[in-house]
């Protein structure tokens, strides 16, 4: 990690000398353009410390208090262009060690799983592009929009359990306008299948992702359609409706790119295909904001518990339905209250039912670059405890 950090350094350091350093504003990162136009760098930092409690709910007694602090996130990132301003980069880092968990199997080499995005994208011609490498999925909305971005404290439960996350891939994208302003995007991604830094060779199948957008209105200001809370403060109203469709064939972990390895004791991959379907809608309008999101996995077998030939339980594909809604008032001077309700509904074997009820209040005081953010949750889960969570969290993004 060491070794990494300098190295990142000291490449800046050396561009810098040749290039012209633009000063910006809090949180526009550092900006280097080459004194010929061949290239340009943004680079930036952002951290963000959480303090989180929780206490179990025990026929109405609360119980069980549980108080952590940690760094939960701790970024680099990277991106601009090269030799021609159409052939556009990004580069992102995970640095904490929350950021990194999940890369000591065999499959990430015994790694840190510490990188999140490093893809290139060229617009070869009028409205289409085409991206190469590592990167998210055109996965729900809420998954796409930067953590750096969000309403809450953090992603819904819906996110956690559905979500198709980053995968190694080629993405397709186009888009158009029709009529005067009614805006159209389209994307088609290929990928692994097995979710990022995977290195010891491919398991499963092939993983498909088909998404298109409609923006009746027109766009929004600032890419608000993927930023949380209603900063733009649209003068007008703004609508994106999106719909997703991921077949990924013969996944071999229980998220399909998140979760664990489906392996017997002879270490055999077992593997089945995932279907997974998203529809999301994001409203602004002035001070309001709603974000709305759906989401069906599905085995193509309708099975999710996979067994080996000894009839031993090795693996469950976490599969069902789930929604959640977001609704957010941003007051002038630049406070806001949210509400989420969020419910899911796993098939039976794999999980109980839950609903989760959150109130969140945050304090921009530059934007989404430096923020403070609390909310409050109670968890209702079907024949078990329920349990009632604080976390109060601040981000700082350079």
């Amino acid at each position: 990690m060491r070794i990494v950090c300098c190295v990142l350094f000291a490449s800046v350091l050396y561009f810098s000398a040749s290039a012209q350093i633009i000063p910006k504003k809090f949180g526009d990162g550092i900006q280097l353009y080459g004194k010929d136009s061949s290239y340009f760098l943004h680079f930036g930092f952002r951290f963000q410390t959480l303090f989180t409690n929780s206490w179990t709910n025990i026929s109405g007694n609360l119980t069980d208090h549980r108080a952590s602090l940690l760094i939960r996130r701790s970024r680099l990132k990277f991106d601009g262009y090269a030799v021609d301003p159409r052939l556009t980069y990004k580069f992102e880092l995970a640095l904490s060690n929350n950021d990194m968990s999940g890369g000591d199997g065999e499959e990430h080499a015994n790694a840190s799983n510490i990188v999140l995005d490093a893809s290139m994208s060229y617009n070869f011609y009028k409205n289409f592009s085409i991206q190469f490498g590592q990167g998210k999925l055109p996965g729900n909305r809420e998954r796409v929009i930067s953590s750096a971005n969000l309403q809450f404290v953090d992603r819904s439960r819906l996110n956690s359990r559905f979500n198709i996350d980053r995968d190694v891939g080629f993405q397709l994208k186009h888009h158009f306008t029709t009529g005067k302003r009614f805006l159209i995007r389209e994307v088609f991604a290929f990928s692994q299948g097995e979710g990022r830094n995977v290195t010891q060779g491919h398991f499963g199948g092939f993983d498909y992702t088909f998404r298109v957008e409609f923006l009746p209105f027109g766009s929004f200001k600032s890419k608000g359609d993927y930023s949380g809370s209603a900063l733009e403060r649209e003068s007008k109203p703004k609508l994106s409706v999106g719909f997703t469709y991921d077949v990924d064939a013969h996944a071999v972990r229980e998220h399909g790119q998140l979760g664990s390895f489906i392996r017997d004791v002879a270490g055999n991959y077992y593997g089945r295909t995932l279907n997974t379907f998203f529809a999301d809608c994001m409203f602004k309008y002035q001070g309001w904001s709603v974000m709305a999101e759906y989401a069906d996995k599905r085995t193509g077998s309708q099975n999710s518990l996979v067994f080996d030939p000894a009839g031993n339980l090795i693996g469950t594909y976490y599969t069902g339905s789930a929604y959640v809604i977001d609704l957010g008032y941003l007051f002038a001077n630049n406070w806001e209250i949210a509400g989420r309700y969020c419910a899911l509904s796993p098939d039976a074997g794999v999980a109980n039912d839950e609903k989760e009820y959150t109130l969140g209040v945050s304090k921009f005081i530059v934007g989404h670059k430096l923020k403070i953010q609390t909310d409050l949750s109670y968890r209702d889960v079907a024949d078990r405890n329920g349990q009632l969570s604080w976390r109060l969290q601040t981000e700082l993004h350079f």
